[in-house]
């Protein structure tokens, strides 16, 4: 799925693990995401972890897509920021998920939260067809 990201790929994001509900992105910001304020534009903050989210929801097989989603926005992302987002499975019922991500930068004093996001997935297919 990842591998036909556009989107995501085109912004710089990569891709560091996923599996069984889990995935970790990161993603460097670049002047170019950096917004009149002279910080981090929200949308592309978002970006990254719904980014995420959709490798975490759709580890399971079955395409997968968002419900729906909503953000929190703790401290202001910098330009040179390489952000990891981490998104963690808490619950899926029927064709419907969700799942948390974090999306933090690291600092010399250790990990700062940047975003706290939730995603509602829902499975749209039973299989993904090959392309």
């Amino acid at each position: 799925m990842f591998d036909a990201d556009q989107a995501s790929r085109a912004l710089g994001i990569e891709l560091v693990e996923a599996g069984d509900g889990r995935a970790v992105a990161t993603m460097k910001v670049t002047e170019t995401m950096v917004n009149g304020h002279d910080i981090a534009h929200g949308g592309y903050v978002f970006l990254l972890a719904d980014t995420t989210f959709a490798l975490a929801c759709n580890t399971h097989g079955p395409v997968t897509v968002a419900a729906g989603a909503e953000i929190n926005f703790v401290a202001a992302g910098k330009l040179g920021d390489q952000l990891v987002a981490t998104a963690a499975e808490r619950t899926r019922f029927g064709r419907n998920g969700i799942y948390d991500v974090t999306v933090h930068r690291e600092t010399p004093e250790g990990a700062e939260v940047v975003a706290e996001f939730r995603g509602r997935s829902r499975v749209i297919e039973k299989t993904r067809e090959a392309q």
